[in-house]
């Protein structure tokens, strides 16, 4: 990098003004790629050895919407998204199921300093945008807001090879495995939550930079009951 720029600054020196603006579009795509490199957030690894049975998260299993303000970890919320909608299998299956093995589910997560979205290939988080959007998830229903996350599912129907009547509905029974996923292993791993659908959607499509076929469907605030 140092190099290249000291090339950059020796070469616009040069007075042809299509010299100087293939320099600048060049400084501009090089610091674009810069940034971009920048917003990936390798996680640590799941853990996957939470001690709560199935039976026992069952039965414990509840709506919380009063929440504090303590950030989870990046490993417990690494936990969480690999036990949502995570790779279990060598051969890239999901620990939630997907019509025709699709896999047409999309994981954001929202956080104050901004939203990301989950890439289970590799356990990450890629940054989209510095907005806090939690608020605008909340809405009217103001005491989840203080929850330091929220994961959002989104039903990425462009990914079918067909479209008809049957296709939003198989993504909405998708959306709802990984929902009880998420229900489950925040009983497991101690945080609290609840599945919601009213939010922003205007919001968080601009943020998200969703596309037509793309579709907001729940939302879940997650953290330490208040």
């Amino acid at each position: 990098m140092p190099l290249l720029l000291r090339i950059f600054f020796s070469l616009i020196h040069y007075n042809s003004m299509d010299m100087k603006r293939t320099l600048i579009i060049f400084a501009a795509t090089l610091l674009c790629g810069c940034l971009c490199a920048q917003t990936k957030v390798t996680l640590p690894a799941p853990m996957k050895n939470a001690t709560m049975t199935l039976y026992q998260a069952l039965q414990q299993r509840a709506s919380v919407r009063d929440f504090q303000t303590k950030e989870v970890s990046d490993q417990t919320l690494s936990d969480l998204l690999w036990a949502a909608v995570g790779i279990n299998r060598e051969d890239g299956r999901l620990t939630a199921p997907t019509a025709m093995n699709t896999q047409e589910i999309r994981l954001y997560v929202c956080k104050a300093n901004g939203c990301y979205e989950y890439i289970a290939k590799d356990n990450s988080l890629v940054k989209l945008s510095d907005k806090d959007v939690r608020k605008d998830i909340a809405g009217r229903q103001g005491s989840v807001a203080d929850a330091p996350v929220f994961l959002v599912i989104v039903s990425d129907l462009t990914k079918y090879r067909f479209q008809d009547a049957k296709t939003a509905q198989f993504g909405a029974i998708d959306c709802g495995y990984v929902s009880q996923n998420i229900c489950l292993a925040c009983e497991a791993l101690g945080l609290a939550t609840v599945p919601r659908a009213g939010m922003d959607e205007a919001v968080l499509t601009k943020e998200f930079g969703l596309k037509e076929g793309q579709v907001l469907l729940i939302n879940h605030p997650v953290g330490y009951e208040k």
